[in-house]
């Protein structure tokens, strides 16, 4: 799609992403996983400048992914993957709980992701010296939480079907071959269920064509982060 396209010449279900992008593949597997056909424009995140598609559909933070429905945009990964759910899940296919208590533990460990996982993964890639090992500390800790008190034994967070929290977590999943290659994070000593848990996200169809392989994943995010 050319940049000044007009965005009613898009199809009916539209996500503008990039390949790489952990929180835009949310998007795209959650709409795979409800079976929900998309168009999908690519906006190359190594480039500056936004596209006017960008800057037209969330001109507030002019970020990525976006989904747009019958021309309107749903921005924020996180608020999509609901959106997705609201709109196109069913009865009997659900990516959050049914129960209010359980989509509201879900809706908080999202929470978590973005703002302690995330945001301390990025502390580890960047930082040095002691502020690295603290940081390298911090990740594991908190992927330690992940796997023993909310996956538990379970075959996925919401238990024995693949859901909300899952589509929201696995992108990040890309990056586990980097933190044992950046800072020696063995996570099948530190978090066995975990590892387990990103395998049988793997075998399924909606993850793996989207997810990117680990090599790939951390050759790039070493140029985003200046890592020699």
């Amino acid at each position: 799609m050319e940049k000044g396209m007009d965005a009613g010449l898009l199809g009916e279900v539209t996500c503008v992403d990039f390949w790489c992008n952990e929180f835009g593949m949310r998007v795209r597997i959650a709409l795979r996983e409800l079976g929900v056909p998309f168009e999908y424009i690519e906006e190359d995140l190594r480039v500056r400048e936004r596209s006017d598609l960008v800057w037209r559909m969330n001109p507030v933070h002019r970020s990525i992914p976006i989904l747009i429905h019958h021309g309107r945009p749903v921005c924020g990964s996180v608020n999509i993957v609901e959106y997705i759910d609201d709109v196109w899940g069913q009865v009997t296919r659900r990516l959050l709980p049914a129960d209010p208590a359980d989509r509201a533990g879900a809706r908080f460990w999202a929470d978590f992701i973005d703002h302690k996982v995330f945001s301390t993964q990025t502390r580890f890639f960047t930082s040095k010296g002691e502020e690295k090992e603290a940081a390298k500390e911090e990740l594991v800790e908190h992927l330690k939480r992940l796997d023993r008190e909310v996956l538990g034994d379970k075959c996925f967070f919401s238990g024995d079907e693949f859901g909300f929290l899952d589509a929201v977590f696995i992108p990040f999943s890309s990056m586990f071959y980097g933190y044992h290659q950046h800072g020696g994070i063995d996570l099948e000593l530190e978090c066995p269920k975990l590892t387990r848990w990103e395998k049988r996200c793997r075998e399924r169809e909606s993850v793996s064509e989207v997810l990117p392989d680990g090599k790939v994943q951390y050759e790039l995010h070493k140029k985003f982060y200046g890592i020699e």
